[in-house]
């Protein structure tokens, strides 16, 4: 079987999981678990690799794309992304990604995922299922999940009976828009409707059909801002005024739902959108009563609980079904009945003009970074999402400690992470570029390696920092490239 494109759309905000997700570091670019693991682009890209898989397409915000190549790059991918000026929802994002892949490939079938969903199970036993009709056939593939309950914010698949020569795929009989409780009800009971997940098999020229067909107009203003648009290696910004004009509307209603092509395979895999603060509770790792706690969290007499926190002490006594979410710059206190309106919350916030809802707190770095603590010592601040500099300016270069949260960088050719207490070496006159890994600030510290380094210096802290780098030789003193 040729290998399948993943196609991950990267748009939107989250904004029901304020203040962990903001305008400009979104829900999809933040770790799942609280600390600092994968993020929810990198576990869908990771989902979605080997022999089955070409490297995949992500599409998102143009401002995000730094951010999504850091992401990517750390995991060892290396993705065509696209960058879009203004949002226009999922279908103009589908119908860029088809467009940029028949350039190099006239039989690309792309699997499209949204990027901030949470899976587990074999979905790509499904994918590979579906494959063949949409290869073979021209079928759109949609993959519905088996609903685990009446749930009134997901959109319904219904079965339309089983497709002759296609064992596993089914007829489309409806789609069903986030119903009331009483119809989800029903349609759960009946055994023959599946959750939306977003998730479809298709060819790259089918789309590009189904929209010269259905929606030309919006065909002909996304091919419009990639001719306009400018192009850096795998990345292309597409062009802003055509693509504005583009159809504002989901892939499901400009497409799917219109065409005699669609089809559906079914999936039984543990899936959620993680769309709001219970949803994350409901995959984080829970204590025996019902707890997901921060390492932070101290929690007495409380039990079916959601805390996490930024580093300093929060003690939680006596409270059930809360959710408390601390960052540096905001606070949230609600509970399980209530999350739903945190999107209320960040329109309030939105109208007030309150910088908390577009980004995470940022330590604005001076030029140069910061003064110097000490003769021969820097420190520097990298905001979440961002990058930093370290030049090496000692006679023999630097020695940079990382003191507090996650870095990404370039050893030997490669990106690797680094924790804190790590160390790495810049050699003299290079500037080494450090990503902020993780979601709090980075803080390095940075000490000039002198020639002939004899004399013993210190860190910030008092600690022997040339007694520990001394003795390595500098074949074995790990480099930033």
């Amino acid at each position: 079987m040729q290998p399948i494109h993943p196609v991950i759309l990267s748009g939107g905000m989250g904004s029901r999981l304020w203040p962990l997700s903001r305008v400009q570091q979104p829900k999809q670019f933040q770790p799942i678990d609280g600390a600092d693991g994968l993020t929810f682009l990198q576990a869908t890209a990771l989902r979605h690799q080997g022999p089955m898989f070409h490297q995949p397409v992500v599409v998102a915000n143009a401002s995000q794309v730094e951010m999504i190549a850091s992401q990517m790059w750390e995991i060892g991918c290396r993705p065509i992304i696209l960058g879009e000026p203004v949002g226009r929802n999922t279908g103009p994002a589908v119908l860029a990604a088809a467009l940029r892949l028949l350039k190099d490939d006239p039989d690309a079938v792309m699997l499209i995922l949204p990027s901030d969903h949470v899976v587990n199970g074999d979905l790509n036993a499904t994918v590979a299922l579906a494959a063949p009709a949409a290869r073979e056939d021209g079928r759109i593939v949609t993959i519905g999940v088996v609903p685990r309950y009446a749930e009134t914010g997901f959109g319904y698949i219904t079965d339309g009976g089983a497709i002759p020569g296609r064992p596993g795929l089914h007829a489309v009989k409806a789609f069903v828009e986030k119903p009331a409780l009483e119809i989800a009800q029903q349609l759960v009971a009946a055994g023959d409707s599946y959750w939306a997940a977003g998730i479809a098999v298709v060819r790259a020229d089918v789309i590009v059909e189904e929209f010269a067909r259905l929606e030309p107009a919006t065909l002909d203003a996304v091919r419009r801002a990639f001719a306009e648009g400018t192009t850096s290696g795998n990345t292309v910004i597409l062009a802003a005024q055509p693509f504005s004009t583009a159809l504002d509307e989901p892939t499901e209603r400009a497409i799917f739902e219109r065409s005699p092509r669609v089809a559906l395979a079914p999936t039984d895999v543990a899936w959620s959108d993680v769309g709001a603060w219970p949803a994350m509770h409901g995959i984080a790792t829970k204590n025996a009563s019902g707890n997901a706690l921060g390492p932070e969290v101290l929690a007495i007499n409380t039990r079916n609980s959601l805390v996490r926190g930024c580093g300093k002490l929060i003690a939680v006594v006596g409270m059930e079904d809360v959710i408390v979410v601390d960052t540096p710059d905001a606070l949230l206190v609600t509970n399980h009945a209530n999350a739903q309106l945190v999107k209320e919350a960040v329109s309030q916030l939105k109208k007030m003009g309150r910088s908390e809802v577009d980004t995470h707190l940022r330590i604005e770095i001076s030029e140069p970074p910061v003064p110097a603590v000490a003769a021969g010592i820097t420190q520097v601040a990298v905001a979440v999402g961002e990058v930093g500099r370290v030049t090496g300016t000692g006679g023999a270069g630097s020695v940079v400690t990382i003191a507090a949260g996650l870095a990404v960088l370039k050893i030997a050719g490669e990106l690797v992470r680094a924790k804190a207490g790590e160390i790495f070496f810049v050699r003299p006159g290079e500037t080494a570029t450090i990503a902020n890994g993780g979601s709090d600030v980075l803080s390095l510290v940075s000490v000039d390696i002198q020639a002939s380094s004899p004399a013993t210096v210190l860190s910030p802290d008092g600690s022997v920092i040339s007694d520990l780098v001394d003795p390595l030789t500098s074949s074995q003193r790990r480099f930033v490239a």
